[in-house]
This record gives C-alpha cells, structure tokens and sequence, in this order.
C-alpha cells in the first residue's frame, strides 16, 4: 500500500512502463474548430499545480497538466459513479523495486472535450488503486492527469499569472516579437521536454545542467548530486519527503542555491532539493538529465511550448521576484472527510451576526436556537518534519486543526490554511487541534529553516 504523499512519481513511472509494452494503441489527435486559431482554458492555480477541466465521454472532471507525462490518467473517480469508459483491457504493471504488481486499464476510443478543442477517439489508463488520491492534498477533486498529447497537438501558451492557457493551431500561430520575451532550445526526448540552464551553486560555480520541464511537480527546483560536475548538497540543508517512488518514499535534502539562470533569466536564492538517488536510479538515465523544473519555477513564467520546432519561450509575469516557499512550521496538512460544526448564528443580545458566506461546507441546517449546523472539510497533520516548530510544539500526524490564530479553517481554502501555518519568519503561530476527542492550543515560533 502507498502511503499519503505526492504520487506523481508513480504516477510517471507507471506511464513510462506502459508506454514501452508493445499492445499500445494509436489515438487520435485533438482538433480545434476549423479556422479557430487558439482555445483559452482558465485554470485552477493550486500549490503551484495548474488544474485544468476536461469533459471524459460526457463527464465533466478535473486533470492536472503534466508535461512529464506520455498519456492521460485517471486515478481517481470515487465521487464519479457513472463514467463510461470504452474498449477497456486489463493489464497488470510490474514497476522497479519490490513493489506489488499493478492493476490498470487501457482504454481506447474516449471522446476528450476541453471547451471547444475535441479528440473523438483519445487513449487512457486507469489505475484501480484507491490509495493513488491527491485530492485530499490539494483541497479540491483531482481525477487525473494529462500531458504530452495537447503539447503535442498545440502551441501551448501558459499564462500562470492570469491563470489561462491557450491551445494554439500550430499552423495559424504567429509569434509576438518581444525584447521581453527569450527563447530556449527544446529537446523533446521520450515525448518529454528538457531545456539547458545554469545553477549557481554556493561556491559562486555556474553550472550547465539539462532539465526536465515538469510542470506536474510543485516542487521548484530538483538536481541530481554529481560531484564531478560540481552538484554537491550545500551545507545549509534539511533531510525532507519528496514524493511517494513506486518502491517507497522518496527523500532527500531540501536547501537553496544561489541562483537559477534560464534563458538569462535569473531566479536568486532558489529552493532546490536533492533527490536521494537510491530511490530512483534509473530515472537519472531518462534523457541523461541533471534535474527537473517544477511549478514554483515555471509559474514565475509565462510560457510558450512550441514542440514542432522544439522551442520554449519565457516573459517574466509579475510572480517572477516572489520569494520561493518553503515550510517554515515543518507541518503538512490534507482533507480526511468530512465532521460536523456547530456554530451561533446569533450574538450575546440575539441579534443574528451577519454571515460573510466564506465557508467551504456544503451541507448547513438552521435551528430554532440560532445555531447552524455544518458538515465540512476536516483537515488534519499528514505529516511533519523532525526537528521543525511544529514538532518541537508537540504537533502530531493525525492531529485534527480546528482554527489557526483564532480563525476557524473551515473558512478557507486547504492551501490558505497552510499559508497560514508558515505566515513568515519570527511570527507566533496559535494552532487549536482536537487530539482524542479534547481540544489543545499548541503555539510555535516559526523560524528560518536554515538558521
């Protein structure tokens, strides 16, 4: 059984795996209307993930945009009882390491409808393994994951900072000259993107590395160590949880670097992490890449994928100089369910108090006595760093949070709330959990996590 965490590194590997068994089936490719010139999808923007709508043979679901990834996926439709899912054969998946065989499904001749853009005969898998779920991680419903078919088929502009992307007919693209905009080589190896970059490691050192584009990571920065090129762990770091590997979790050490250059574009004092390579050797071969390039970089971007004439443009977006983010508290958080709140709707007088409507529960029963009852989200610690402010102040996984700082959670988003717990340095966090049926207050200093 995976256990809770980002399973995207699975999810790729499962992907590579069937990609290489010879019983693929040819799809077809997706098409705008004739003589529409592009398709503008908003997106969702969550822990820098870019969340995008897709109709599945009439079911409307939501996919994460996945550059490292060769076919669509779907991985969870627990809430989605009736999607029809044609041509279907099983397969059993053996992957790396001593992990269980499998179950998935490939499926073929699946009509795929993102606004106006159609594919009338799209393949996919289905992984049947209940545990593969980022929905509670990320707050919101997750059904799946695509990638390279729409890089493909399109000029695909990403616009993080307004949260759209456009699907470009290739044909009828025209290019906006710009002294703002610069261009970089694609090597498109596998049906996945890499580019050339530079590090600057702390010795001052700038470094060529190549790079995978993984716009399916939220992570910013991962390179692999290789002394001999001068990649070595900088004494500042933090053993951390990566990513959940077919064969286990994935660590490493979580640090920062001096700089990250693209296209000469520089990101100063970026978050980086070093995969331990014992986890996933074999992944280091893919294209003889150095790292990848995750969401907390390329949002700092408005991007154009051009994979016909292997190019990749960049223009700085207004995110560029934000710094990047790490976990301060040292807690990480997700949904387990839903519970029951019982609030006053009225105050010491009687008067009913005004409601803002910021709540993100969906069932509410009103009684005599002015009190509401609420069915919401429960949110819960999935895990937390040895050593941080949230572990030493005795914050422990399974703890349920109830309110941060006097703010009841129930109110905001699942990345609003994390935001919350690692505010910024120096500041006192107030946590109230309920452990074992009773309520605590636990309060912690958040504190540089290289200090």
């Amino acid at each position: 059984m995976l256990k809770n965490g980002n399973r995207m590194a699975f999810l790729r590997h499962m992907v590579f795996l069937i990609w290489c068994c010879p019983v693929l089936l040819l799809s077809q490719n997706f098409k705008l209307p004739s003589g529409e010139k592009f398709q503008k999808v908003k997106f969702e923007l969550v822990n820098n993930l870019i969340i995008i709508p897709i109709e599945v043979n009439g079911a409307q679901l939501s996919f994460i945009l996945d550059s490292g990834v060769n076919k669509p996926i779907l991985f969870n439709l627990s809430d989605k009882d009736s999607i029809q899912i044609n041509n279907v054969s099983e397969i059993v998946i053996k992957g790396l390491g001593e992990g269980e065989p499998i179950n998935a499904l490939i499926s073929s001749s699946n009509l795929f409808r993102i606004g106006e853009v159609v594919n009338t005969d799209q393949q996919l898998y289905v992984v049947m393994d209940k545990e593969l779920n980022l929905s509670p991680r990320l707050g919101i419903p997750v059904h799946g994951i695509i990638g390279y078919d729409l890089f493909r088929d399109f000029i695909v502009e990403l616009n993080y900072s307004s949260k759209y992307l456009k699907l470009h007919d290739p044909d009828l693209y025209r290019s906006k000259k710009s002294s703002k905009t610069r261009t970089l080589p694609l090597q498109i190896i596998q049906n996945k993107a890499y580019v050339q970059g530079d590090v600057l490691m702390k010795n001052k050192q700038c470094i060529p590395v190549k790079l995978l584009i993984d716009s399916g990571s939220s992570d910013a920065l991962w390179l692999f160590e290789d002394l001999d090129r001068g990649l070595g762990v900088p004494r500042d770091n933090y053993v951390d949880f990566l990513g959940q590997g077919l064969s286990g979790s994935i660590y490493g050490k979580r640090t920062k670097i001096d700089g990250i250059k693209l296209a000469g574009f520089l990101l100063k004092d970026a978050k980086t992490a070093f995969p331990d390579l014992q986890y996933f050797n074999s992944m280091t071969t893919f294209g003889d890449r150095n790292g990848s390039l995750g969401g907390e970089v390329l949002k700092r971007f408005t991007l154009v994928f051009n994979y016909g004439n292997s190019t990749l443009s960049l223009r700085k977006n207004s995110l560029f100089n934000k710094p990047f983010d790490f976990n301060l508290s040292g807690i990480d958080i997700q949904h387990n369910g839903m519970r029951y709140i019982s609030e006053s709707i009225a105050d010491v007088n009687g008067a009913v108090l005004a409601d803002s409507g910021k709540s993100f529960g969906d069932v509410q029963i009103l009684f005599e006595n002015m009190t509401r009852l609420s069915m919401v989200p429960e949110i819960i610690v999935s895990g937390i760093r040895a050593g941080s402010p949230g572990h030493e102040a005795g914050l422990q996984e399974g703890d349920v949070i109830l309110a941060v700082n006097g703010k009841k959670v129930h109110h905001y988003k699942l990345q609003q709330i994390l935001q919350m717990l690692n505010d910024k340095e120096g500041k006192r966090v107030k946590v109230l959990i309920e452990r074992y049926q009773k309520d605590m207050l636990i309060t912690y200093v958040l504190k540089d996590v290289f200090k």
